[in-house]
């Protein structure tokens, strides 16, 4: 009887033993091929609604081609912030970031992927583009026109914080650029020896007009998200500096409150970028599912839905023609015509004892 109990054991444990194996033929075989894969999308706070909608088409065009169901996880915040939390360890597959110079900061400070990651991509890896934009309230009371108007006495401006967001950054040199371009007439005067007094005294104007603005800015939010729930629903601001994207999705979100859009004469041609975090998608096995909805992007489909949701799509032949008429011409100028590239803009405004920590004491 004893052997028999025992055999009996002896099965039970030979078969609990087995099952790690039974499961792994049951997902090979296709038993849980009903799970969706899964990707994870690191991206900043404008992008919400977009990808949102993005996200459900590339779905279904990689179900339609491989007969998989993929299901597409989102994050949202200040693009800085994001770059940091991916660079602590938030497992994300693809960064669609606010600026390059996030998406630098992963290879910098996290070997996370190549320091070449722009030339994966068309166009440095920024499929769609937007500018800066003003935001005014109803029959807009303080009459404001362009940039000069924003540094007016009693005129409350919102923006985010140059120090966690992409946005504000734009933002923030968008203001520096108009006031050197008011000054030296061109930004290439920059690059002309002859003019190195002229480009001095540019600078000081347009440090004196960017200290000026932020004195005007009552409260700096984390992200652009949070500054448009500050100006929409707080009631806080006479302005807002805002991504045109926002722009047009807070006239349609708030239609009752009648807020209007204002297009300065000049702004800065604003290029968020995108890239896989390679190091996440070969641990994960996720780079071909990576890849393809990064390319999707810049696929017809992926450029009419960002012109739906107000960004300059690469390609506007693929957008609807009442999506394509919404964009305003503008004079833009470049980060590297007002700064010199990312990484000296960093380094000159914003890194710790940079221009924004001198100009900007709140409070006095």
């Amino acid at each position: 009887m004893q052997r028999h109990v025992e055999s009996g054991r002896d099965l039970l444990l030979a078969a609990l033993a087995l099952l790690p194996a039974f499961a792994a033929c049951s997902a090979e075989s296709g038993t849980s091929a009903t799970r969706p894969r899964t990707l994870l999308n690191v991206s900043y706070d404008p992008t919400r609604e977009f990808y949102a909608e993005f996200n459900r088409a590339f779905a279904a065009d990689w179900k339609r081609a491989h007969g998989e169901d993929v299901e597409i996880r989102q994050s949202h915040g200040g693009s800085g912030k994001q770059a940091r939390a991916v660079i602590d360890g938030l497992d994300a597959d693809v960064v669609t970031l606010a600026l390059a110079f996030d998406i630098d900061a992963l290879h910098t400070h996290g070997d996370l992927l190549p320091a070449n990651w722009q030339e994966r991509l068309p166009h440095r890896s920024a499929p769609y583009t937007s500018t800066i934009l003003f935001v005014v309230r109803r029959g807009n009371p303080k009459g404001i026109a362009g940039w000069d108007d924003l540094v007016q006495e009693g005129v409350q401006v919102i923006t985010p914080n140059p120090k966690t967001s992409g946005g504000a950054r734009w933002n923030y040199l968008a203001a520096w650029g108009h006031a050197l371009r008011r000054e030296l007439g061109s930004l290439d005067a920059r690059r002309d020896p002859a003019r190195a007094d002229d480009v001095r005294r540019a600078e000081q104007a347009a440090r004196a007009f960017v200290t000026a603005l932020f004195k005007n800015v009552p409260v700096l939010d984390a992200g652009a998200r949070g500054s448009t729930t500050t100006f929409a629903q707080r009631g806080i601001g006479d302005v807002l500096l805002s991504w045109e994207n926002e722009a047009f999705l807070l006239q349609k979100e708030f239609a009752s409150a009648g807020f209007e859009i204002v297009v300065p004469k000049t702004s800065i041609l604003a290029e968020p970028a995108v890239a896989l975090v390679d190091r996440v998608v070969d641990r994960r096995g996720s780079r071909a599912l990576a890849e393809a909805y990064l390319r999707f992007l810049y696929a017809p489909q992926g450029q009419a839905l960002a012109a739906k949701h107000a960004f300059r799509a690469r390609d506007l032949a693929h957008a609807a023609p009442a999506d394509a008429a919404r964009f305003a011409p503008i004079e833009l100028f470049t980060v590297d015509e007002v700064a010199g590239g990312w990484r000296a803009a960093h380094e000159k405004h914003f890194a710790d004892g940079g221009e924004f920590d001198k100009l900007y004491r709140p409070g006095r």
